[in-house]
């Protein structure tokens, strides 16, 4: 473990994050809790240490190369998962407000005692699907940044993801990569949904040779009320 130990600090140390030595313990404490709890629960298929450390942890902070989040302070993980981007990135910037949104009510139950479990403030699950959540007026348009590194076209991802986010801030896609055609397949709803593609980039994994697609959306303008559409319709019938 200890290996696993200094490579997340030689892996923060390439992204210019320095860590503190409650941070180490509360990453080792998420990973303990991760671990047990994927015995009886499908929350991921990695779960050697070292692994975790790159492909889950640095990878989540590996947003740090597209934007200051130090200037962030609301922020949304759609489709979190078990607690991806958006745990990793709320321990080592404790700052920022932050909800962590899924559709298995499961997985949030998990994510709550991990939450409580390293004392992370500032902090809530909110259960449901995207289109539902982000047509009510608490959500909507709230956020600074909008994360998400779930899987699906990019289209969808938009019609899932920029409504959340305010004017003038940014939607950001975790993408294991992404195409040409994806993106400018979803020119049209990045558009429509208030959004402007500003950057993509391709960035090497610390740690590995595995790289990661980042796809920076900027809100411009306000998303339509129509959008997102009724659940299921983003999916099946990409803007």
């Amino acid at each position: 473990m200890q290996h696993g130990i200094e490579l997340l600090k030689e892996g923060l140390q390439t992204l210019n994050l320095e860590i503190t030595q409650d941070q180490v313990e509360q990453f080792l404490t998420f990973y303990d809790m991760m671990i047990e709890t994927n015995q009886v629960m499908n929350l991921t298929a990695i779960t050697d240490f070292d692994e975790v450390i790159v492909k889950h942890f640095l990878d989540s902070l590996l947003i740090v190369k597209e934007i200051d989040l130090k200037t962030i302070h609301t922020m949304i993980d759609v489709g979190t998962g078990a607690g991806f981007p958006g745990i990793p990135i709320k321990i080592m910037f404790p700052h920022i407000e932050m909800v962590l949104l899924d559709s298995l009510q499961k997985r949030l139950k998990f994510l709550e005692q991990v939450i409580t479990s390293l004392n992370l403030t500032g902090m809530q699950t909110v259960h449901g699907r995207a289109e539902d959540i982000a047509g009510k007026a608490e959500y909507r348009e709230q956020n600074d940044l909008c994360v998400s590194r779930a899987v699906a076209n990019l289209s969808t991802l938009s019609e899932y993801c920029i409504p959340f986010v305010k004017p003038g801030g940014m939607f950001i896609s975790y993408k294991a990569a992404a195409s040409d055609e994806e993106i400018l397949n979803a020119e049209n709803a990045i558009k429509v949904l208030g959004g402007k593609l500003v950057k993509q980039r391709t960035i090497q994994l610390p740690g590995s040779e595995i790289n990661r697609d980042f796809v920076c959306i900027k809100k411009v303008g306000n998303t339509p009320k129509k959008y997102p559409r009724k659940a299921g319709t983003p999916s099946k019938n990409p803007l």
